[in-house]
């Protein structure tokens, strides 16, 4: 049971406010209208890599990963709403909003899967 709340609670929150300390950075900056795409473009690969090395040498079925999914992008939208609409008043929820939705879920699964396919090698 601790490793699960590690792997929702602890890697999904760090992935989480990683991302929002830089959208509060960014947001200062003359790239704040762009920042959603930016960050996706920078956080993707970096979430990748930390997700495969937090879960190398671990054989979990794919439904555990699914389960991180959906908690995961849980966490996003939740502490978005908390964290961005409440505490800023912000309205804006566009495409990239969706997009960083999508890929909070299948960044996990999408590793789990490959891990399944190969055969669990890392």
């Amino acid at each position: 049971m601790q490793t699960i709340l590690k792997d929702i609670a602890g890697l999904g929150v760090l992935l989480w406010l990683i991302g929002y300390i830089a959208s509060l950075l960014l947001f200062m900056s003359p790239l704040a209208g762009i920042m959603g795409w930016i960050l996706i473009a920078v956080f993707t690969p970096v979430s990748v890599l930390i997700v495969w090395r937090w879960f190398t040498g671990r054989d979990l079925p794919l439904a555990y990963y699914a389960g991180l999914g959906i908690a995961w992008t849980a966490i996003a939208v939740v502490f978005d709403y908390l964290f961005i609409v409440l505490l800023f008043s912000a309205t804006y929820y566009g495409p990239d909003v969706f997009v960083y939705y999508a890929i909070t879920f299948l960044i996990p699964v999408g590793i789990g899967f490959w891990k399944q396919r190969t055969g669990g090698i890392t």
